[in-house]
């Protein structure tokens, strides 16, 4: 069931009317006010993006939290360039005026933008606390050693030694190279 408006009648009894989509108040109870319907139109936009997200189904569990780190701040970054977008789309109609009021108002997209671009610099500015790079450099480092003592152990049971062991770890090198 659809909730009602929180307002109250001039009797005490509740408003018996529905609230303007994205707020908790209809517009007797002040949905027609500028700042109550810039807010509804930011819930609008959140609740937009997070069916978006919901829709994606249950997360798998994480493994390579240093990668999935890196992961959400491309899809930050990404996001935050979805926000600049919508923004720019506005053009000059970033702000608005209130009819009656004589104030003028923000849109919603802008404050969506601004709070995007706060979670790009704490995502990003973690990642460099964390010195990620470094970090994902010296795993693939220690992988790719695994992967060189594999190809020593599997030449030398085959019996190879000598240039041909040299010559068989060279082209390994260049097919792991190649591969990454």
């Amino acid at each position: 069931m659809k909730p009602k408006c929180t307002g109250r009648r001039s009797d005490g009894t509740p408003c018996r009317n529905y609230p303007i989509q994205g707020a908790t108040v209809c517009r007797s109870h002040g949905g027609s006010a500028p700042q109550v319907r810039a807010k509804a139109a930011e819930r609008r936009v959140e609740q937009a993006a997070a069916a978006s997200v919901a829709r994606l189904g249950p997360a798998a569990p994480i493994t390579d939290p240093l990668g999935a780190l890196a992961e959400l701040a491309g899809e930050v970054v990404e996001w935050k360039r979805v926000c600049s977008e919508r923004v720019v789309a506005l053009g000059d109609a970033i702000r608005y005026t209130a009819e009656g009021v004589g104030s003028e108002q923000l849109r919603a997209e802008v404050a969506v933008f601004e709070r995007s671009l706060d979670r790009c610099d704490r995502v990003l500015g973690r990642i460099a606390q964390l010195d990620i790079d470094n970090r994902l450099a010296r795993i693939s480092e220690q992988q790719a050693e695994v992967v060189v003592r594999a190809i020593d152990a599997a030449l030398t049971a085959a019996g190879i030694t000598g240039a041909v062991m040299i010559e068989a770890r060279a082209v390994a090198a260049r097919q792991l190279r190649a591969a990454s």
